[in-house]
């Protein structure tokens, strides 16, 4: 499994519907499983971004898939970064001359 960092920020309409922001969590938790994905970690930040999530997914088509999805309920909008472990960069590392 593959490791993605998405950053969000809230929608007009997700800002409009805050106190419902951890259901949503809970439901996206759910529809993760739908992508053979896993959402491990979910992080309400101050800053630039209002959520932080780490997820485990298959691959990035998958990935991908699901943040479209999450994206299409309308109350985020963010990036997804690929994520490495150490022994993953490691290995990644490895490979250079």
């Amino acid at each position: 499994m593959a490791t993605y960092i998405s950053l969000m920020s809230f929608t007009d309409q997700g800002i409009r519907n805050v106190k419902e922001s951890t259901k949503r969590a809970e439901a996206v938790k759910g529809l993760a499983q739908k992508f053979g994905a896993t959402m491990k970690a979910i992080y309400w930040t101050l800053g630039q971004y209002d959520i932080v999530t780490i997820i485990e997914a298959p691959d990035d088509a998958q990935a991908a898939a699901f943040g479209i999805a999450v994206a299409a309920m309308g109350n985020v909008r963010g990036q997804t970064l690929v994520a490495f472990s150490p022994d993953e960069m490691s290995g990644i590392l490895s490979k250079l001359p």
